[in-house]
């Protein structure tokens, strides 16, 4: 009685050339799917295996076998490819025994790695060619994140044409320019809606998923609700591997699990480009929802992450970034705006957005509206350096300059170095949360902010209406 794993050495059968040879691991009665996907998961959990030629088949139907194919560069970068697999298996299904031809030699809790390593040596496989390898996410999107939102000005035109319905339990909805829409149920009890998807801003799926779930939930902090339930929306190229997909959704469950939020279904369609977000519901009660356009005069303005990521992620495109600035915008775009949020209880908060696709200053002239002005501190501005730098190198963003043709005339831009002025119009995809506090009480939020998102800063405060809606301070 032998089990089910086998190690084969075999042709590639998606190998262009009959030469190409492979390490095969065949398996039965479990489901592939969830092999690989367990697989690539450790692989986001510090493991380097397989992070993008990683190839699963089933066999024929007169064979009940599934195999994964590992190529022998992989063997010789990370040894313990077989071992992870092994580990996968095991989790994903318990083993029946069952008669297996004598080919298949291995009983699964006796490997012989020596086995396969000489096999590997009499067989000599060649590094194979490539259509196990995933297409690029970025090849094929014309643009990413919330660089691809409409910009504001075609965006409030359109939405002004819209038919408005009263309902008396709809506390917010689009004729606001708000987050996300608010319900107020018969209890007293605020019910939040929103929705956000968007196409790749980075090549990795799965931290492609952390990011699109992170901005999603963003609306509801910044709302000040908590996100409960989420739906998954995906567009997706049904000529890519679902294996892409696969980790797609694994990166946004995570983030929604991080949120404390459920997964509880979704849709998805086929399209020529990959696109993925969420539908996320929260509550709160309802003296506690915070409006986006009801800053005070004399409170303070606080900003929870750095400006830059879009300039980053178009330097980035252009092969043009240091590994290191890429590292630091990934980072800070899959951080959820929780932590920041849940330190706004308790203090008095007249305003809160959270900054993505229109940039700082236009979504500053969202809260400010016609009856305040906001005054910014140039020095207090947070932003990476290596945004900076590749601004003066004019790598830009198309939607920095929707931003900036829709901000024109209310305010004096033209005070600020070339590089901060696309800082403050550059589309951030999940930004931070900017939040109008009272002056007393800002110092204290800062700090609690600061705690865990030390690159949080005060950048200035809500004034009286002057004759231009933002004012820039040395």
């Amino acid at each position: 009685m032998l089990n089910t794993v086998a190690f084969l050495v075999t042709n590639n059968p998606l190998a262009k050339s009959k030469a190409d040879k492979n390490l095969r691991i065949e398996f039965l009665d479990t489901d592939l799917l969830g092999v690989l996907i367990y697989v690539r998961g450790l692989i986001h959990k510090g493991h380097h295996l397989l992070t993008h030629p990683l190839s699963g088949s089933i066999k024929p139907n007169e064979s009940p076998y599934k195999s994964i194919l590992i190529s022998e560069e992989h063997l010789k970068t990370d040894p313990r490819s077989v071992e992870i697999i092994e580990e996968a298996i095991q989790t994903t299904r318990k083993f029946p025994q069952k008669d297996i031809p004598e080919i298949y030699l291995n009983d699964l809790q006796t490997i012989d790695f020596s086995f396969i390593s000489e096999h590997i040596k009499e067989h000599q496989p060649q590094i194979y060619n490539t259509e196990q390898k995933p297409a690029s996410l970025l090849a094929e999107c014309t643009s990413g994140g919330c660089g691809a939102k409409i910009g504001p000005g075609e965006l409030s035109s359109l939405l002004g044409k819209l038919p408005q319905l009263h309902n008396e339990h709809l506390m917010v909805g689009f004729d606001a320019s708000d987050d996300a829409a608010v319900y107020i149920q018969g209890d007293g009890r605020a019910v939040i809606s929103t929705v956000d998807f968007f196409s790749p801003m980075v090549d990795d799926p799965y931290i492609f998923g952390q990011i699109a779930a992170a901005n999603a939930l963003s609306d509801i902090y910044a709302m000040g609700g908590t996100p409960v339930l989420a739906l998954n929306l995906v567009c997706f190229p049904e000529k890519l591997s679902k294996l892409i997909l696969a980790d797609i959704l694994t990166g946004g469950a995570d983030k929604i699990t991080e949120a404390g939020a459920v997964l509880g279904g979704g849709h998805s369609i086929y399209d020529k480009e990959t696109k993925y977000g969420l539908a996320v519901t929260g509550f709160a009660d309802k003296d506690s929802i915070i409006r986006n356009n009801t800053p005070e005069a004399g409170h303070s303005l606080i900003l929870t992450k750095p400006l830059g990521v879009g300039i980053i992620l178009a330097a980035e495109r252009a092969s043009a970034a240091a590994p290191a600035a890429v590292q630091k915008a990934v980072d800070s775009m899959r951080r959820l705006n929780r932590y920041a949020a849940e330190k706004m209880r308790g203090y008095k908060i007249s305003a809160c957005t959270d900054v993505t696709g229109f940039g700082l200053f236009c979504h500053l002239l969202e809260m400010c509206g016609d009856t305040v002005s906001a005054e910014i501190q140039r020095s207090e501005l947070p932003y990476f350096p290596e945004a900076a730098a590749y601004a003066e190198d004019y790598m830009l963003t198309a939607a920095g300059q929707r931003n900036r043709n829709h901000f024109a005339g209310n305010g004096m831009v033209d005070k600020l170095p070339f590089a901060l002025q696309e800082l403050v119009f550059d589309p951030q995809t999940s930004g931070g949360l900017l939040i109008c506090v009272d002056p007393d009480q800002a110092p204290g939020l800062l700090e609690d902010i600061q705690r865990d998102d030390p690159a949080a800063r005060m950048i200035g405060k809500i004034i009286p209406k002057q004759d231009k809606t933002i004012i820039i301070k040395e």
